[in-house]
């Protein structure tokens, strides 16, 4: 064979081979209708469990106490605390973009901006604190 030969082979190979890669890739993008229904349920936010008690008294906001002073882990687990609602995190997405749209359009001073933003870090840091001192009274 010549070099021109084993080239125009070489060339049909690779040729074959990526439009082989490319089908299995598109192939592979096709998903049924059980599968999305599978991948949203994936996607979907967890539910708060309540596990039932194993031994002793469940004490509410706190852990029980065994007689002998020691911590008693058999109290039922629950949720941290009342989640965020989906109107509280849209309107707090709707603040948050109202005070970019503000300073990209330059109606608010980079002064104020930075000042909103230290005023909301200053909320995060501290919201923990003051949420498990309301929690533990």
């Amino acid at each position: 064979m010549t070099k021109n030969g084993i080239r125009r082979i070489a060339t049909f190979n690779r040729t074959a081979l990526i439009c082989a890669a490319a089908a299995m890739a598109l192939a592979g993008c096709n998903l049924t209708a059980e599968e999305k229904a599978a991948a949203a349920a994936k996607r979907a936010a967890p539910t708060a469990v309540v596990m039932p008690a194993t031994k002793g008294d469940a004490v509410e906001g706190g852990l029980a106490k065994s007689p002998d002073g020691y911590p008693n882990f058999g109290a039922p687990l629950t949720a941290a605390n009342v989640q965020m609602s989906d109107e509280q995190a849209a309107e707090l997405q709707h603040q948050l973009t109202a005070l970019a749209a503000r300073r990209k359009a330059g109606t608010i001073s980079e002064a104020e901006y930075q000042a909103k933003a230290a005023e909301m870090r200053r909320l995060a840091a501290e919201h923990g604190a003051d949420t498990l001192s309301e929690i533990s009274k």
